[in-house]
């Protein structure tokens, strides 16, 4: 987890993001690159394209202004950091840079599949990026590395991925939580992968909640409180994007609802 891959945007997430991506890369001794992505509006007939011309210079213009007081910040702030700057789809653009990338953060909020909404990007990010998404709420004041790490387990392939992708972070956690809900009918047990994070020398403690009462996300959020969890890691979409968005599921649900930064894989 040393490169760390951080969406610069003027968004009310933008202070969030930066915090999280300070506490990480101090913790693992990472270095941060700034992602500037200025997006492609459509307009329904703007033909020639001057409407959406003028909204992507004053994007540009805006950018600069934030590149510049971030620049000054960055140099105070001892962590290594450079720039990279796109133009396009925003979670295409960040995917692209994934291949080489081991973190990347964007914000936690509501996922919008069925709409032309920026809300939607960390949803957008876990399908097609090949590295971790850190999903920060707004709200967020950074990622206490050190604090208690919850792992939300199912026994699935992405929730192993997450959890083997989350190893160096969990080393520095003071406490690791490995919560799993309901019968894992496919896949190794919540025991299981607390043996595997034993050999690791991370001894986590783990949690059967029964989920007749509940939902999967409404028992994991609980259990976060209880918990006072720094950070969630778990698998995304492991039934796929469209049935969860259809049907309901847990990592929208958890995406729209978290409190804490999730760590997310596939």
């Amino acid at each position: 987890m040393k490169n760390i891959l951080l969406l610069v945007h003027e968004d009310k997430g933008q202070e969030a993001r930066l915090q999280t991506a300070l506490d990480l890369a101090r913790a693992l001794n990472g270095h941060i690159r700034c992602a500037e992505v200025t997006p492609l509006p459509v307009y329904p007939g703007d033909f020639d394209g001057s409407m959406a011309g003028m909204v992507v210079a004053e994007d540009i213009k805006t950018e600069a202004s934030l590149r510049r007081r971030l620049d000054a910040r960055l140099a105070h702030e001892d962590v290594s950091f450079d720039w990279t700057d796109d133009l396009g789809d925003m979670a295409l653009c960040l995917a692209n840079q994934s291949r080489l990338t081991d973190l990347i953060i964007v914000n936690c909020k509501k996922d919008a599949f069925f709409e032309q909404d920026r809300r939607g990007l960390a949803s957008d990010l876990v399908m097609s990026a090949r590295c971790p998404i850190v999903a920060v709420p707004d709200a967020a004041v950074g990622l206490n590395v050190s604090g208690t790490a919850m792992i939300a387990w199912d026994g699935s392939e992405p929730a192993a991925a997450a959890l083997r992708a989350a190893i160096p972070l969990l080393k520095l956690a003071r406490s690791v939580h490995l919560v799993s809900v309901g019968q894992i009918v496919d896949g190794p047990s919540a025991r299981a992968a607390a043996v595997y994070l034993s050999r690791h020398d991370i001894h986590a403690k783990v949690h059967l909640l029964d989920s007749v009462a509940q939902t999967p996300d409404v028992l994991l959020l609980r259990q976060a409180e209880i918990d006072r969890a720094a950070y969630c890691v778990m698998g995304a979409y492991g039934q796929g994007r469209l049935y969860e968005t259809v049907f309901g599921g847990v990592t929208r649900r958890m995406i729209e609802a978290a409190r804490i930064p999730l760590i997310l894989s596939r």
